[in-house]
């Protein structure tokens, strides 16, 4: 009967221990079987302190002490490796959408912060999406010193909820300064974009011309632009549209204009006013589909770009289930901001040619081109009858540009104007000039890097280049959300409980066939 005192005097330490680690906090029924496991074990020892005594004066007490010796040498190690691995972290996404991965552009921002960002989560202890938005913080603290966060449980602390004034469970506040925005869910682009918010001095001014038959930003329909105004204001721009004919000039507050797809030609007055914000270092983007506004066209070539008359053909869309008049673009100039680290295939429907004179002196790029099996259609009626083809010395054969930009340096000439600002620099206008609209409706916005490459240079006219990136795709799968408690569970259960189940069993069949013997 002695004998069994010890192990049951164990098996009640080891049940409290395990409970009171799943469970989180220390209940009556816990301390009791700790306490009772604590007597057994101290009952066992004063009734057999002299056996115990015996043994360990025995030859296999020594053996025993070296196993002891090495096991603390083991736990010593492995307790300094822990620490190393807390305090020096390594971490490999092995998910194939790199969902624990931030995007490039999250950790541009990141890396570029000026300011001090603390992020003050109100979160209850065992709200289940909790641990969702430290692993997102904590990454967010990993890349960049001036990320600080903390958690609140409202519950706990409603003083503190009352300060910040947060009525709500699952609330983040994004602050820095006088600055403050607020963070409803779990996600890397909301509070990615809180974090332009309260990071940034002002908010630039997208403006998209109006009145020509241009894309509208408002209409919700397949060719509409409702979700590219959504995408650009996401990268926390304001976005407005803008009718020259009833300005006198181009708003002193934009940082682009955008020109998306007009059918029909800007009037002369409008031209001027046009002239006079590239005259000041404006930033102007030019969409122009196929057939449409020469005089436009006729404009851009004083700039140095060749906008074609043409369609581009193109049979490596058929491969990625398009057809041939969707030319496939996955050529980028490497050297250009806008497309510099951009490895991803876009889709053009229904686009012209645009050439510029490569000259990085005059910041005069072709950024984008289709792939050796496309051409630039020429003969209108032959597309018409479906019989195009392509004609050496009629044709543009491929690689063809479909997007240009350059660098208008400005100064006294031409179009007028002053090439030096207050500070004594240069002055440069940007353009960029693309060779389709329809790239970035609400139908074709989000096919491959369509979206990413239209961001990317609104981002870049803007002067925001840290802006400037890849950005992270939805995951399609959705993760399993543990409580505190399930998670702690699935730590104990196949870490501790089991693998000290196999070593009291492996010892006890040692003692046994020791005994035997």
């Amino acid at each position: 009967m002695k004998r069994f005192i010890p192990i049951l005097g164990l098996l009640l330490l080891a049940i409290g221990g395990v409970s009171y680690a799943i469970a989180g906090a220390m209940q009556t029924y816990m301390a009791a079987l700790i306490w009772a496991g604590l007597l057994c074990l101290l009952f066992f020892f004063y009734v057999s302190f002299s056996d115990i005594k015996n043994i360990l004066s025995g030859r296999s007490a020594k053996y025993g002490a070296n196993t002891a010796l090495m096991t603390g040498v083991f736990v010593v190690l492995l307790i300094f490796t822990v620490f190393m691995s807390t305090k020096y972290k390594a971490k490999w996404d092995m998910t194939a959408t790199k969902r624990y991965t931030l995007s490039n552009q999250t950790l541009k921002l990141l890396g570029s912060l000026k300011k001090d960002i603390e992020a003050v989560a109100f979160y209850r202890g065992d709200e289940r999406t909790r641990q969702a938005m430290q692993d997102l913080l904590s990454e967010y603290k990993h890349n960049s010193p001036r990320f600080t966060y903390q958690f609140i449980d409202p519950d706990k602390n409603p003083a503190l909820a009352a300060k910040y004034n947060v009525t709500s469970y699952r609330t983040t506040l994004i602050r820095s300064g006088n600055k403050e925005e607020v963070v409803g869910f779990e996600s890397e682009e909301k509070l990615t974009n809180a974090l332009l918010k309260v990071s940034r001095d002002e908010v630039k001014t997208i403006y998209f011309l109006k009145g020509h038959g241009e894309n509208n930003i408002l209409d919700m329909q397949n060719s509409g632009y409702k979700a590219a105004k959504e995408a650009v204001e996401k990268e926390n721009y304001l976005v407005k549209e803008v009718v020259l004919l009833t300005l006198e000039k181009v708003p002193d507050d934009a940082a682009v204009l955008v020109v998306s797809g007009p059918k029909k030609e800007l009037l002369p007055d409008e031209i001027k006013k046009l002239t006079a914000y590239i005259n000041r270092g404006g930033k102007v983007l030019f969409m122009l589909d196929p057939g449409t506004v020469p005089q436009i066209v006729a404009y851009l070539k004083d700039f140095g770009f060749q906008v074609g008359d043409d369609i581009i053909i193109d049979k490596l869309s058929q491969v990625f289930g398009a057809n041939y008049l969707t030319p496939v673009v996955t050529e980028y100039d490497k050297d250009h901001p806008i497309t510099k680290e951009f490895n991803v295939a876009s889709f053009f429907p229904l686009a012209r040619s645009v050439d510029i004179e490569s000259d990085p002196a005059k910041g005069r790029y072709d950024l984008a081109k289709t792939g050796d099996a496309s051409w630039a259609e020429t003969n209108k009626k032959a597309l018409e009858e479906g019989k195009a083809e392509y004609n050496e010395g009629k044709d543009k054969k491929g690689p063809v540009s479909i997007a240009a930009v350059a660098a208008v340096e400005v100064g006294e000439g031409e179009h007028g104007g002053h090439n030096k600002d207050v500070e004594g620099k240069k002055t440069y206008a940007k353009l960029v000039v693309l060779g389709d609209s329809d790239f970035v409706n609400n139908t074709n916005i989000n096919l491959a890097g369509n979206k990413d490459f239209f961001l990317n240079t609104v981002n870049w006219l803007a002067e925001e280049a840290d802006m400037i990136s890849i950005r992270k795709k939805e995951p399609d799968a959705t993760p399993v959300v543990l409580t505190a408690s399930q998670g702690r569970l699935i730590f104990w259960l196949p870490v501790i409980i089991i693998p000290s189940l196999v070593l009291v069993t492996g010892i006890g069949i040692l003692t046994r066939r020791r005994q035997k013997k």
